[in-house]
């Protein structure tokens, strides 16, 4: 039997601008809640509230920093309420803005956070690991985070990393981005002043 792969890439981007958001033909505003789980699987509920409301229960088992075995289905309100009951004391509820932006074939997901003012998350979803595509205009992305578990959402659930260390990282590193329309294949950086982008990075 066939696992439910989910390859998705994860990038720290600058805060769009609020015209690019509104723009964006599909809005959330999503609450996420870990529960307790057996070692290395992720258990979490998603209220979810758009032009309707829904409810999810999701299971996630890391392959690699950009590939999970993803088990998701929809659930009752009432089955959400009773799985709150199993939320990790060490974690508190995630809750954030979903923009989707379609563009390329691809969607592309942009989460604003309450908690930070001049970050925010763009992930998108893929067919293979090494895919490539282009950055939507009107994006500038920092760098990719697919790898760094301290921004993985489930870790957000525990700990925040401030927004000035995660800047204070970006410049210690050389300050590199990709621009707005770069392509994106294995990740060429785009370096400020000749510098290079950290090791792993590409």
């Amino acid at each position: 039997m066939t696992e439910p792969l989910e390859i998705e890439r994860k990038f720290l981007i600058e805060m769009p601008d609020r015209t690019l958001l509104d723009r964006c033909p599909v809005r959330w505003e999503i609450w996420q809640t870990y529960l307790l789980s057996r070692p290395g699987v992720s258990a979490r509920v998603r209220r979810r509230v758009g032009e309707t409301e829904q409810f999810f229960h999701t299971e996630k088992l890391r392959r690699t920093d950009r590939t999970c075995v993803e088990r998701e289905r929809e659930i009752t309100r009432a089955e959400y309420e009773m799985l709150l009951r199993q939320q990790d004391p060490d974690r508190v509820t995630i809750h954030k803005e979903r923009y989707c932006l379609p563009e390329g074939g691809l969607v592309f997901e942009i989460d604003v956070y309450p908690f930070w003012r001049r970050l925010a998350v763009m992930e998108v979803e893929l067919q293979r690991e090494d895919q490539g595509f282009t950055v939507p205009r009107g994006l500038r992305v920092l760098r990719e985070v697919s790898g760094d578990w301290r921004l993985k959402n489930a870790a957000l659930a525990g700990h925040v990393p401030p927004e000035e260390e995660l800047l204070a990282e970006m410049e210690e590193n050389g300050g590199f981005s990709l621009h707005e329309g770069a392509e994106c294949g294995k990740i060429n950086w785009i370096c400020r002043k000749g510098t290079k982008p950290p090791a792993g990075s590409v």
